[in-house]
């Protein structure tokens, strides 16, 4: 029977929490961080809970980076409307809850917000994203460093070595042939497959723990179940946006046979006032010429001109010249 493997996002919640299971995790940290990362602990917190419903899931880790320097990584898998706002929020909760009340602000540690995301997040080529803060002068383009004391000593750092740095994980986006560790990992979360020769850090040891057929009848069943809830919720989502392109299509195609009917008005607006200023400028110069023409009926009559040759140079009938007075 082909191995078959079990999903990272419920992994994370409820196996790789164990000790035992720690490789997979330093494995993960390790690719994405691009650096080797050795867990201390999983940290408790009132955001650590298991409910299929959990508004705040996610997994704190403590960890040491390749310096030595305790670390704390934040790794969100769930869907959500406003996920940005959720991953702040997230990232400073994780900061509060793991500084204690009257410690020094040098305390505060490092924070790794690793996202592993599921669904679509905005627009990008890219399956992978790095962020983090950095003051860069408006006017000069150096990025300010600040001065801060470490064991006795003044030392000059980078706020991005302070502040958190965000990495987000677009899972459905990856597209390409597995080569390098990332790219192993990367297929593994979306398609679920580990090659059988893996060098990949924490996927040998994911071929091991994270077998399908190795759990319980029991934690298959909770698994079959979380996976049927994704399933459905996103077919719920995927229904909502054809939807919502049909609405968006529908009133689209309103909106446009509105724009249009007002263009027309507008442009028949604009149309009839220029025919107007056209038939005003004709209608003036044939006026003009009918007044000449009146007025010089009335010179030639003062002359004495008789009326055939009056009518013959001006156009005009006998009736209309002899009804001419002199001015």
């Amino acid at each position: 029977m082909k191995d078959k493997y079990i999903r990272f996002d419920w992994a994370i919640k409820r196996l790789l929490r164990q000790k035992a299971n720690f490789g997979v995790l330093e494995g993960f940290l390790t690719v994405f961080l691009n650096e080797p990362i050795t867990i201390e602990e999983i940290l408790e917190s009132e955001s650590n809970q298991l409910s299929e419903d959990d508004k705040f899931n996610r997994v704190d880790i403590k960890a040491r980076d390749s310096k030595g320097e305790i670390i704390i990584i934040e790794v969100q898998n769930t869907r959500e409307l406003y996920y940005l706002e959720r991953v702040l929020y997230g990232v400073a909760k994780t900061i509060t809850e793991h500084i204690k009340l009257g410690q020094n602000y040098s305390e505060v540690k490092k924070v790794y917000s690793i996202s592993v995301l599921y669904f679509d997040l905005g627009l990008g080529e890219d399956y992978l994203y790095h962020g983090q803060n950095t003051f860069v002068g408006v006017h000069t383009g150096d990025q300010l460093q600040i001065r801060r004391k470490e064991e006795n000593a003044i030392v000059s750092r980078f706020p991005s070595e302070i502040f958190p740095e965000y990495i987000l994980i677009r899972v459905n986006e990856f597209d390409k042939v597995a080569v390098t560790p990332l790219d192993e990992w990367m297929r593994y979360l979306k398609d679920g497959e580990i090659s059988s020769d893996t060098t990949a850090p924490g996927l040998r040891e994911a071929c091991e723990k994270l077998k399908y057929y190795s759990m319980t009848d029991q934690e298959r069943r909770a698994y079959d179940e979380h996976l049927n809830a994704v399933m459905i919720q996103n077919d719920v989502l995927n229904t909502a946006k054809m939807e919502g392109r049909a609405e968006g299509r529908a009133e689209g195609r309103e909106e446009g046979r509105a724009e249009g009917r007002a263009e027309g008005r507008a442009e028949g607006r604009a149309e009839g006032r220029a025919e107007g200023r056209a038939e005003g400028r004709e209608e003036g110069r044939e006026e003009g010429r009918a007044e000449e023409r009146l007025s010089n009926a009335r010179n030639l009559k003062k002359l004495g001109v008789s009326v055939d040759i009056i009518a013959q140079a001006t156009g005009l009938s006998r009736e209309e010249i002899d009804a001419l007075s002199p001015e």
